[in-house]
């Protein structure tokens, strides 16, 4: 096994224990910590791209997405309580199937965290357009708040909520537990009314027809749908902190997801049978992908503005079902709480590259601490840059279809380490054991690899085009400069100076780890 380079288990434990945390979580506040990692970001900024995959049976998908989140929860909480260091599936790949899949995954979590921030800002910008044209009467030039692929030249408000965090996040900003507690409480109470509002409304004639482009368009839009979970391994990263957590995670897990499933299908109940959620056709009568020019082209001579043509779906249903004040007070809400995710994304690529770093398979230089602001300035500013650019051209489906690529491809060697840690080391302390992990496991690799071959094509390609870059990069630099090779023996996801977990905090529920957002 010398030749796969596997970080010492034993060294991570070892330097683990050193935290010393305090068992404090029960089920509750593991359901609330799901909750403030999950709701809220995708449902607002995808509906209309799931609606125009699936139409109605996005209903479905929403459920697909949340089974798939489910067993692969499960897996990531049994190697968060053996190797628990804060980490992520980069750490848990290295300490069992040895350096080079662990290169694979951690370049796949760039890929995941970067391209979601530009997914969100790109959905902030929709929203934000549409609170400055109905509060203000402020109409933006459309060549500046779309891509090319939308007929513009640049989205520019997405532009400068990535530079603005980006500068945030190198002067130095910390995510106070209230504050977000508040955006999340916002977000929330958003979502409340418009469910409140919407679903009264309904008419079982918008149901039909309920799958326009066949039973496989619900796993489509699964695939794209996955993203409005992913914040859900908030929960399983907290195992060492919690009490009794052979009983409180799974409830914290299947809890969060659960409560907010039922919460994401009310919405899409609201949406689709107030207004309806039918694809936009051709002439031939296809439906062409969200994002693409083809759609573009069609959502610009649609007269009936259809939901699957707006940039802020939730807030033109309102608009359009009779409450215009209300609809635009969401699309504020949205404003106001949105950002706040783009920045625990960063968060959480400026953790992954920086460890990476530290661990030699990316250049030192990137994990320099600024002298005055004590942050990792470079690595965020890099992340910043092509958390802009990405923005800045490219829409939201196709940077949310990207993204889970890379999420789909850390949970399925998730998946795969737990059964392999079953095997190899049957015998080492586990805080957590997946129930029925012989089912649970592979369920969890089949269903990503599924919603993985649903992805659009671009994103498909754009995944391995990404890991093939990558592959050449490890050979070419960190094959020779990893401290594994070079026989040091560190583990820097504890390092005093890493950046805090991407994952929002609550009062009273730490972000897992000690190290406070």
């Amino acid at each position: 096994m010398a030749d796969w380079r596997i970080k010492s288990l034993d060294s991570i434990l070892a330097t683990a224990e050193k935290k010393s945390l305090t068992r404090s979580l029960g089920a509750f506040q593991l359901t609330m910590l799901g909750i403030g990692g999950i709701i809220g970001t995708g449902i607002f900024v995808l509906t209309a791209e799931a609606a125009q995959v699936a139409g109605p049976a996005m209903l479905v998908s929403f459920v697909v997405a949340a089974v798939v989140c489910g067993l692969a929860a499960l897996c990531y909480a049994e190697l968060a309580s053996m190797v628990p260091v804060s980490g992520s599936a980069y750490t848990y790949s290295y300490a069992t199937f040895g350096e080079i899949l662990a290169w694979v995954v951690g370049w796949a979590l760039v890929l995941e965290y970067a391209v979601a921030a530009s997914a969100v800002a790109v959905g902030w910008s929709g929203y934000a357009v549409g609170v400055l044209q109905n509060f203000a009467g402020i109409e933006l030039p459309k060549a500046l708040v779309n891509g090319p692929y939308a007929g513009g030249l640049i989205n520019l408000p997405a532009v400068v909520i990535s530079v603005a965090v980006t500068a945030l996040l190198v002067v130095g900003t910390k995510e106070s537990a209230t504050v977000n507690a508040v955006l999340v409480a916002v977000k929330v109470l958003a979502l409340t009314a418009f469910v409140a509002l919407a679903v009264p409304a309904a008419q079982s004639s918008n149901f039909v027809p309920f799958m326009p482009l066949g039973a496989s368009s619900a796993i489509g839009a699964a695939a794209i749908i996955f993203f409005a979970f992913v914040g859900f391994d908030a929960v399983s990263t907290a195992a060492e902190e919690t009490k009794d957590p052979q009983r409180n995670i799974p409830i914290g897990l299947i809890g969060s997801l659960v409560i907010c499933t039922i919460f994401y299908l009310l919405v899409g109940v609201g949406v689709i049978g107030s207004y309806g959620a039918q694809p936009i056709m051709d002439a031939a009568g296809n439906a062409p992908f969200p994002g693409s020019i083809e759609m573009a082209a069609l959502c610009e001579a649609d007269k009936a503005s259809m939901v699957v043509c707006s940039k802020e779906a939730l807030a033109h249903v309102l608009r359009s079902i009779g409450y215009p004040g209300i609809g635009n007070v969401l699309g504020l809400a949205a404003g106001f709480a949105l950002p706040s995710v783009v920045l625990m994304m960063m968060f959480a690529q400026t953790r992954v590259f920086f460890v990476m770093s530290r661990d030699g398979l990316l250049p030192k230089g990137l994990s320099k601490i600024h002298p005055r602001f004590k942050t990792p300035h470079i690595v965020t500013m890099v992340t910043g840059a092509a958390v802009t650019v990405a923005a800045a051209f490219f829409p939201v489906g196709q940077l949310a279809s990207v993204s889970n690529g890379g999420t789909l491809c850390a949970f399925f060697f998730v998946a795969l380490a737990i059964m392999a840690l079953r095997r190899t080391n049957p015998d080492r302390k586990r805080s957590f054991r997946t129930p029925a992990v012989w089912v649970v496991a592979p369920l969890a690799a089949a269903g990503c690899l599924m919603l993985f071959a649903f992805l659009s094509l671009v994103a498909q390609m754009v995944f391995f085009g990404w890991a093939a870059i990558g592959l050449v990069f490890y050979y070419l630099y960190g094959r020779t400069r990893s401290n594994v090779a070079l026989g040091l023996d560190e583990v820097n996801e504890l390092d005093a100076d890493i950046p805090p977990q991407g994952v929002p905090p609550l009062p009273g529920i730490p972000t897992p780890g000690g190290k406070q957002a």
